[in-house]
């Protein structure tokens, strides 16, 4: 709600074709988003071609994780409205991580969804946390505990698993980097985790000069960036390849 991104490939030749992203000063509504969407798509001629396939990202922290042999579709508002505000009109979607067995439900946008479905047809979207459980758990299957955590503007998502499996995710709203090392500890503290030995793996919108890289570092003593050797295709400098993790896994 306070920022899009685009990005066109062209994964035969491993390139980025075209990428721009705006970030807004303040949250904002689905229907000022789609205003947005309109106005870069009427400026970048690239936007408007056929692409042979097309994927939305929803990045909000109104989801909700569900075992896949709980979830029951017909209640899927029922596993929002206790952690989030919703409206009665709201469409609700779910994403299935089946190797895992976890359903993820969170409300599209349907303005944009059927905005982009007018404008190229059939395509597939998703929600942000759905692309950031995969990509984690595909490559993690140690037995150490390990958290992750990822940065957005004025919000991060932290990720913890043990044993290769998922034991916390959750986002967080913060302001100060005291607000981010706060939840952070505390859910260390709440899973008796301990900050002096837990491999802490930071992606997303955070670079080592940033406030909450430093305060991070202050109170946590195993702490690195994400490996992206992974990535097929580059969107940032090899030094700053995790700024885009959900986009990169994306592709």
């Amino acid at each position: 709600m306070n920022g899009l991104s685009f990005l066109v490939t062209n994964p035969e030749e491993k390139e980025v074709v075209f990428f721009i992203e705006k970030t807004l000063d303040h949250s904002t509504t689905p229907e000022e988003l789609l205003m947005d969407i309109e106005s870069i798509m009427f400026k970048n001629d690239i936007l408007n071609t056929n692409f042979s396939e097309v994927s939305v990202i929803y990045s909000t922290p109104v989801y909700s994780l569900v075992p896949a042999q709980l979830f029951d579709e017909a209640k899927a508002s029922e596993y929002l409205k206790f952690n989030s505000k919703i409206l009665a009109n709201d469409y609700m979607a779910h994403d299935v991580l089946e190797d895992i067995n976890i359903v993820v439900v969170y409300v599209p946008f349907m303005n944009i969804n059927n905005f982009f479905f007018e404008k190229y047809g059939s395509f597939n979207y998703y929600h942000s946390t759905t692309v950031l459980l995969k990509t984690i758990l595909e490559k993690e299957k140690y037995s150490l505990p390990k958290m992750y955590l990822h940065f957005q503007k004025n919000t991060f998502d932290c990720v913890v698993l043990k044993n290769g499996e998922l034991q916390l995710c959750n986002t967080y709203t913060y302001k100060t980097p005291e607000d981010f090392i706060y939840y952070t500890l505390f859910c260390m503290e709440q899973l008796n985790l301990n900050p002096e030995n837990l491999p802490v793996i930071l992606c997303g919108d955070i670079e080592k000069e940033d406030e909450n890289y430093k305060i991070a570092y202050t109170y946590i003593r195993n702490i690195e960036f994400a490996d992206t050797k992974h990535f097929q295709i580059n969107i940032d400098a090899e030094d700053k390849a995790h700024k885009h993790f959900i986009l990169q896994n994306t592709i």
